[in-house]
């Protein structure tokens, strides 16, 4: 198969708060052939501002859509939340010709203008599409047999389905098979699909935690030795707010939360120290014990 290639958008979080997920990710993507190009100058893809100002939620997304269109690339996130967003004002600018024009006029200003001409996709989407679970099995050198784990999915990476497109948002799929091509078991558990609070935290905390404070307990129940995530928000909830949720419930759960990427970069040979598991909050010598 040819050579993928793709503009890495990092967004905001991962960069300062998740750096082990760019680090696994980045280690599975070159043993996959994927070519990941740094994007220059790339701005917030606006998902937070659009509360606030839905014009400049737009323009920011936009800047970054006419930044791959000047390189002529595709853009890869790992964030969902700003895959979601350029997602949607990539396919509303296209359709409305009217928008296009009005956030064409702020872009000139910066001496841009959007064509509409290049694709957004998750890595998710583009391990399970672009690259493909059989081309995925033949880099398994250490099949993970022994270990069963739960997987979230998170909110935005298949919602909303009119602008994602991408699995079935009421029972998705596709982490699942992800997850099970590098050997390991992924558990059915109590409510998989709810939201694990992330977006609400910086409001009232105490919701959020007991959010996710109940996936935990869920998961724990079906007798999970790892979460498995494909979000920075979601992971940051599960695992840097672990022991806050343990303190304020009175429960233990010692659940290592993994990254996709780790997941399948040990699965492909990748120690513990070049997936950058360490940095996790929560130990995750345990998983490593099992394989």
């Amino acid at each position: 198969m040819p050579k993928l290639k793709y503009l890495l958008f990092l967004g905001c979080a991962i960069p300062y708060r998740v750096a082990s997920y760019e680090i696994s990710a980045r280690k599975v993507a070159a043993k996959l052939g994927i070519e990941l190009v740094e994007m220059p100058d790339y701005n917030c893809c606006g998902l937070p501002l659009d509360p606030a100002s839905h014009d400049i939620m737009l323009t920011l997304a936009a800047r970054n859509l006419c930044i791959a269109e000047k390189k002529g690339l595709n853009i890869m996130t790992l964030c969902p939340g700003c895959a979601g967003t350029l997602r949607k004002v990539n396919k509303m600018l296209r359709e409305d010709k009217h928008e296009r024009e009005r956030v064409n006029g702020y872009l000139k200003e910066a001496g841009l203008e959007f064509k509409g001409t290049i694709e957004v996709k998750h890595l998710m989407q583009v391990l399970a599409e672009d690259v493909g679970l059989e081309k995925i099995k033949e880099t398994i050198q250490k099949p993970l047999t022994n270990l069963s784990v739960a997987e979230h999915n998170g909110c935005h990476v298949v919602r909303p389905q009119k602008h994602i497109g991408f699995d079935d948002p009421e029972n998705p799929k596709i982490l699942k098979s992800l997850i099970e091509v590098t050997g390991a078991k992924c558990l059915d558990y109590m409510d998989e699909t709810e939201c694990c609070g992330a977006p609400v935290i910086g409001v009232n905390d105490k919701i959020p935690l007991s959010l996710a404070r109940d996936k935990l307990a869920h998961m724990k129940a079906v007798n999970a030795q790892a979460v498995i995530t494909v979000c920075p928000f979601c992971h940051m909830m599960f695992d840097t707010n672990q022991s806050r949720i343990e303190r304020m419930f009175n429960e233990t759960y010692g659940m290592p939360v993994l990254h996709y990427p780790q997941l399948l970069g040990l699965a492909m040979g990748f120690s513990p120290e070049e997936l950058a598991l360490k940095e996790l909050r929560v130990d995750a010598s345990k998983v490593v014990s099992v394989l």
